[in-house]
C-alpha cells in the first residue's frame, strides 16, 4: 500500500524526500502524502496517476540581462520604503522618497535602488502591513503615493493639518504608526478624489490605463470597496468574514453592490492609477538620474488567503493549504508563512498566463527584480489545514514553463531578474538558474568554507547578487555586536544554551571575517594586532570596519551588490525578525536620517566613495 501511495503522490508533484540545507535526507510522512493528494482533489486510496514529468524542469528562454550591466558590475542601495524618513512625508516613505533618494545614490554613483515589495496589502486595515503577506501582486500599495505630489494635495493637507492637528501628531516617531498614517492618506486621498472626480472621469489617460487593466483591475478595486465598507459595519477586512452572498466575485449581489457603489470602486482604480504613476515617475527620474538599472522591486512569494487575488480569482490558488518552510536548524518545527499556494493544475491550464501577469506589472517599472524564495518556482512547501508546518511536504511546479513565464515577461520589459536562493535548495536548482539568467543571491554571513572560514571574494559567481545582509537578518552593526542573538533570546525564540552557544561562534565569526579582510589587504591598520592573537576586536563596530567589509564584498566578481540603506548609517535594528509577530516591531521601524540629510552624512558618504572606488560606473 505505502508503494502505491509513493508512486501516486509522485506522479501528482508531492516530492517524498528532500535534501535539507544540512544536506540529510527527509522523508515525508503518509500521512502528509493522503493529506497532500486529498488537497489536489486525488482519492489517495483509488485516485488515478497524475502527469507530472520531471523533464519539465528545463527552462527554455532565458531572462533578460543586458550586455552593459553583465559587463560592468554595479552596486546599489537597499531599503524598505516604508521606513524612509523626510521633511515633507506623512508619517512613512512614499514613491516621492523613493524618487529622491534614487537621485541622491545615483549622485553617489550607484546603479540602482532595491526596495520591499510594494504590492497592495489592505487599504481597509493599515494595521496588515507585512509587505510579504500582500492581499495582491499584481497592484500596488496606495499608501505609498504621495499625496503632496497630486494637483490639490498641498491645500488638502494644509486644510487637515489646520482642522485636526491631532490626526498628524504620532507621525513622526521611531515607529511606523500605520493606522494613523493610514487615517490621514486615505482621508485625504478620499477628499481630493471627491473634489475632482469630473476631471478624474474626463481624464483619457485614466481611461486607458482602465482599459488596460481589464478584469483584473476591475475585480481588484470591487474588492477594496467591498472590504471598506465591510470593517465600517464592524466586519473583518479579508473577505473569509463577509457574509455568503459576497464572497463569490460572480454573485448577484456583488453585482448590484458595483452598480450602487461605481464611484467607490472608481476610487480605487484611481489609486492604483496614481500609484502607478507615480511609481513609473520614480524610476524615470532614476535612470535620468544616471542609474543604469533604476528601480529594484521585489516579488514575494505568495498572497493572503483572505485577500483580492483568492476571492476574485479563487480557482488559481489553493484554499486548503498554506506555504510555508520544512523544519531547518533555526525553525526545528518548520515555518507557516499564512501565504495561499498557486494551484499547479490551474496555472497549466491557463498556459501559465496569471504567472506572467504578474511579472509583467511589477517589471513595467523596474530595471531588476527580485523573486522572494526563488525556489518557489520549482517546489514549495505545502502546509494542509489543521496539521503543524512540519508536517507538511513539498509539491512540486513544472520549473520549465514557471522560468520560460518569468522571462518572457523579463525580456519584454528588458528586466533583470535575482533569485533569492538562501534556505534549502534543491540539487541542480542554481544550476538551472544560471541557465536561465536568473542572478543567485549571495549573503556574506553564510558565504563560508567548512562552516568556519569565509570564502574569499573570487569565490562569488559572476551571475549573482552579493550583499552583506537582508532585511531578515542582523544589520552589520547588529551582527558584529550579537544584537541579533540577543534579540532572539529576549524574544524566546531560543533558550540559554542555544543563545550561548550562538555568541561563541559569533566571536569565532568576527575574527574569521577580520582575517578574511586581512587577507584580502582591506584589513585596517589598527585591527591587525586582534587578527594577530595580541588583542581583541572591539566590542562596537568601527566606521572604518564597516567600510572595509563592504569592500570585501565589492571585490567579488558578481554582477550586483547591494548595500543597505542601514548600514550606510550605522543602524543597529534589523528590519524584520522571523518567528516574532508582536514581540517586535517587525517592519515598523523608521530610517534615524531623513533623506535630505543622507548627501552631509559621513558615514553615508565614506561607504559610497569606498564602493564608487571598487564598482565605478562605466562612462
Amino acid at each position: 500500500m505505502s508503494e502505491q501511495l509513493d508512486r501516486l503522490a509522485a506522479s501528482h508533484g508531492i516530492q517524498l524526500a528532500y535534501i535539507s540545507e544540512l544536506g540529510e535526507r527527509q522523508v515525508i510522512s503518509d500521512e502528509a502524502k493522503r493529506a497532500l493528494l486529498a488537497i489536489l482533489s486525488v482519492d489517495p486510496d483509488h485516485g488515478k496517476a497524475g502527469d507530472f514529468d520531471e523533464a519539465q524542469d528545463a527552462p527554455t528562454r532565458r531572462c533578460a540581462l543586458p550586455e552593459a550591466i553583465a559587463a560592468n558590475r554595479a552596486w546599489g542601495v537597499a531599503c524598505q520604503l516604508y521606513s524612509l524618513r523626510s521633511h515633507r512625508n506623512l508619517g512613512m516613505g512614499d514613491f516621492e522618497d523613493l524618487a529622491d533618494l534614487a537621485q541622491v545614490a545615483a549622485a553617489e554613483g550607484a546603479a540602482f535602488i532595491g526596495v520591499n515589495p510594494l504590492h497592495a496589502l489592505f487599504m481597509a486595515d493599515p494595521g496588515r502591513y507585512s509587505p510579504y503577506s500582500p492581499s495582491s501582486r499584481r497592484f500596488l500599495n496606495p499608501l505609498y503615493i504621495a499625496v503632496d505630489q497630486l494637483a490639490g494635495g498641498p491645500e488638502a493637507i494644509a486644510r487637515l493639518r489646520d482642522a485636526e492637528p491631532s490626526l498628524f501628531a504620532g507621525l513622526d516617531g521611531t515607529l511606523v504608526d500605520y493606522p494613523a498614517a493610514g487615517k490621514v492618506k486615505r482621508g485625504l486621498l478620499k477628499q481630493i478624489f471627491a473634489d475632482r472626480i469630473d476631471a478624474i472621469r474626463e481624464d483619457q489617460a485614466f481611461e486607458r490605463f482602465c482599459a488596460g487593466g481589464d478584469e483584473a483591475l476591475a475585480g481588484f478595486a470591487l474588492f477594496e470597496a467591498i472590504s471598506e465598507l465591510q470593517v465600517d459595519a464592524g466586519a473583518y477586512v479579508g473577505w473569509h468574514s463577509w457574509p455568503k452572498p459576497l464572497q463569490s466575485r460572480d454573485s448577484p449581489q456583488v453585482a448590484r453592490f458595483a452598480e450602487d457603489h461605481a464611484d467607490l470602486v472608481l476610487f480605487h482604480c484611481w489609486l492604483q492609477y496614481v500609484a502607478e504613476e507615480q511609481l513609473a515617475e520614480a524610476q524615470a527620474r532614476a535612470l535620468a538620474a544616471g542609474m543604469p538599472i533604476g528601480l529594484y522591486l521585489d516579488l514575494a512569494v505568495g498572497v493572503a488567503p483572505d485577500g483580492a487575488e483568492t476571492w476574485a480569482d479563487p480557482s488559481l490558488t489553493v484554499g486548503a493549504a498554506r506555504v510555508g518552510s520544512p523544519p531547518d536548524m533555526f525553525n526545528s518545527q518548520g515555518q507557516d508563512w499564512g501565504l495561499a499556494p498557486l494551484s499547479p493544475k490551474a496555472l497549466a491550464e491557463r498556459g501559465y498566463q496569471p504567472l506572467r501577469d504578474s511579472f509583467e506589472a511589477l517589471t513595467r517599472n523596474a530595471g531588476a527584480i527580485r523573486i522572494d524564495h526563488v525556489m518557489g518556482l520549482a517546489r514549495l512547501w505545502w502546509i494542509p489545514e489543521g496539521i503543524p508546518s512540519s508536517g507538511g511536504g513539498y509539491v512540486r511546479y513544472p520549473l520549465g514553463a514557471m522560468v520560460d513565464a518569468v522571462a518572457a515577461a523579463s525580456e519584454a520589459n528588458a528586466c533583470l531578474v535575482i533569485g533569492e536562493d538562501l534556505g534549502t535548495v534543491p540539487p541542480g536548482f542554481r544550476h538551472k538558474m544560471e541557465a536561465a539568467r536568473i542572478l543567485s543571491y549571495r549573503v556574506l554571513y553564510f558565504e563560508r568554507h567548512r562552516e568556519t572560514e569565509f570564502l574569499p571574494p573570487s569565490a562569488y559567481p559572476k551571475l549573482a547578487l552579493a550583499c552583506v545582509s537582508t532585511h531578515d537578518l542582523a544589520t552589520l552593526a547588529g551582527w558584529w555586536q550579537g544584537a541579533d542573538i540577543a534579540l532572539r533570546a529576549e524574544m524566546g525564540t531560543q533558550d540559554a544554551a542555544a543563545t550561548e552557544r550562538d555568541r561563541d561562534s559569533r566571536r569565532h565569526d568576527r575574527r574569521a571575517l577580520a582575517v578574511a579582510l586581512a587577507e584580502e589587504g582591506i584589513l585596517p591598520d589598527d585591527l591587525r594586532p586582534a587578527v594577530a592573537g595580541t588583542d581583541d576586536l572591539p566590542a562596537e563596530l568601527p566606521a572604518e570596519l564597516a567600510v572595509a567589509i563592504h569592500r570585501f564584498v565589492a571585490r567579488t566578481p558578481s554582477v550586483l551588490v547591494t548595500v543597505q540603506l542601514d548600514d550606510m548609517v550605522g543602524a543597529e535594528r534589523q528590519p524584520n525578525l522571523p518567528g516574532t509577530t508582536d514581540q517586535y516591531p517587525n517592519w515598523r521601524i523608521r530610517s534615524d536620517v531623513p533623506i535630505e540629510d543622507l548627501p552631509g552624512n559621513e558615514r553615508f558618504r565614506a561607504l559610497s566613495a569606498a564602493m564608487r572606488e571598487e564598482r565605478p560606473i562605466a562612462s
